[in-house]
């Protein structure tokens, strides 16, 4: 075939480098958002931030005196603006998108073209933090957590104020580094004897006393190679227990303990021969040990969020305002950009790419926590009874409901209630808590099954511990209150809400 050259007329849809960043940064969280700013901030050098990221830390003075400084925005009012004038929302929506934003369009001065620098100003909340002569006669510290030492190190600590042989010590010290984190030995003596080199000539003998010697060692239960093993080192160390109480709780936590897991009662007071306050007072005194007795000394790291969106209440109901702590302030370097018009004006600069690109960061995140808030604020005018009295009067809401009110396709809703946290009077929630949906009525009408599910945890928490209701009469009582579910509906609501069975629930 002969090559040549043809031309064909077209129409297609187009993301712009900067939509496609405004897309990213509508997705991401809050701690996602702030790394890829100050990996912004260390590639570009015409963008500032002007809070400070260390505001709250702790900070140690000249005379050696600690304290935490207040961030300098926290009495700015949490209605303050974060976006310019204007600052359109920015869909998820390819059909939406338009293609031809680019930073001429901008609807603010930029402090290279002549204008006014305000509009970047918007972004500095007015506010100061502690003065210098306001000072405490006892200021407040944050409480910083000590280092809590391992477990090995605590029995090795022990170990140190025990008189034992060279011997003995070595194989009491192998015996340690074997735990694993909830302070259990995975290994039997048997294999942990013959793991060890044949010329040391190591009795089974030696291995028993090694781990006896560790098992008396704090916390009590440490040492041990089964759940059983655990419970009885613990009741044996246990003082100040009546001995016919320890005595039965031993014999459940050494030869019955998953009839106690089952809570098969009948079957434990047939075995045991007592009766039920005595069988209650062997179960609570079981319950009170602590079957992972390693695990506080390797705690695990609380994970903390911080809320997007906080919720408030004046005359006229609640609304919804952005978390100033979390708005980044951010503007374009006046002095660079300056620099930059002036050198254009003589030729040129190679630092043009990178003014756009600070413009379009600062325009993208002032639109994701504009989209953010008004996302926000059209979920608490349809969830004002949750606000007011709690998950039993949530409403059945989705995407589609919040997309057509606010002009935005559903993606975007998508995009914006995922990992975007609300702090409400009932908790911190993540803004797609508020999406559910939904169950029929008897009237014909529909309720949230996020309020079904509150409801069925009030049964359960209301029912009597003997007697504990089963699904199907937990559906039978919610048909009552008008709420057509079925009973397999009311164990997959109970399921997700990590209620245990009715035979997990029955107590004496």
């Amino acid at each position: 075939m002969k090559p040549s050259l043809q031309l064909k007329l077209g129409q297609h849809l187009a993301l712009t480098p900067q939509l496609q960043q405004s897309i990213r940064l509508l997705q991401l969280s809050t701690l996602e958002l702030n790394q890829e700013i100050d990996q912004a901030l260390a590639d570009n050098p015409l963008l500032e931030r002007l809070d400070d990221p260390f505001a709250s830390a702790v900070r140690l003075g000249a005379d050696g005196r600690m304290d935490v400084a207040p961030p300098a925005f926290a009495d700015a009012a949490l209605h303050t603006a974060v976006s310019p004038e204007g600052a359109d929302s920015v869909s998820g929506s390819v059909g939406e998108l338009d293609g031809d934003i680019s930073p001429a369009t901008m609807d603010y001065d930029h402090p290279d073209d002549g204008g006014d620098s305000k509009a970047y100003q918007d972004w500095a909340v007015q506010g100061e933090g502690r003065r210098a002569d306001q000072e405490d006669d006892e200021p407040a510290f944050n409480q910083i957590a000590a280092l809590a030492g391992s477990l090995s190190d605590h029995l090795r600590e022990q170990m140190a104020a025990t008189r034992l042989s060279q011997r003995d010590r070595a194989l009491v010290n192998l015996l340690i580094d074997e735990l694993d984190e909830d302070g259990m030995l995975p290994t039997s003596v048997e294999e942990f004897a013959q793991a060890l080199p044949a010329e040391l000539e190591i009795e089974l003998e030696e291995v028993s006393a090694a781990l006896r010697l560790l098992q008396s060692f704090d916390p009590a239960g440490v040492a041990a190679r089964n759940l059983q093993e655990c419970l009885v080192l613990q009741l044996d160390r246990r003082d100040g227990v009546d001995p016919l109480r320890r005595s039965l709780a031993r014999k459940i936590a050494a030869e019955m303990l998953d009839v106690l897991a089952a809570r098969d009662f009948p079957k434990l007071k047939r075995a045991l021969q007592c009766d039920d306050a005595v069988l209650r007072d062997a179960c609570a005194l079981i319950r009170s040990l602590d079957p992972r007795p390693g695990a506080r000394f390797s705690p695990e790291p609380e994970g903390y969020v911080i809320p997007d969106v906080l919720i408030q209440r004046n005359r006229s109901g609640w609304f919804a305002a952005l978390n100033p702590e979390v708005v980044p302030r951010l503007r374009v370097n006046a002095l660079y950009a300056g620099l930059l018009r002036s050198s254009r004006a003589q030729g040129g600069s190679n630092l043009t790419g990178a003014l756009q690109e600070a413009r379009w960061l600062v325009k993208n995140v002032a639109q994701r926590f504009d989209t953010i808030l008004r996302v926000s604020q059209a979920i608490v005018e349809r969830q004002r009874g949750f606000f007011s009295h709690g998950a039993v009067a949530m409403r059945p809401l989705v995407l589609r409901e919040i997309a057509d009110t606010l002009g935005l396709h559903e993606s975007t809703i998508s995009r914006v209630t995922t990992r975007k946290y609300m702090l409400t009077p009932h908790g911190t929630l993540e803004l797609k808590y508020f999406f559910g949906s939904h169950v029929a009525t008897e009237s014909g009408g529909a309720a949230s099954s996020t309020a079904i599910r509150a409801l069925i945890r009030q049964l359960i928490e209301a029912e009597n511990g003997r007697r504990p209701l089963s699904d199907s009469r937990i559906a039978e009582l919610l048909a009552d209150q008008g709420f057509v579910v079925a009973r397999r509906t009311v164990a997959k609501y109970r399921e997700s809400l990590r209620i245990a069975s009715v035979a997990q629930r029955r107590s004496l």
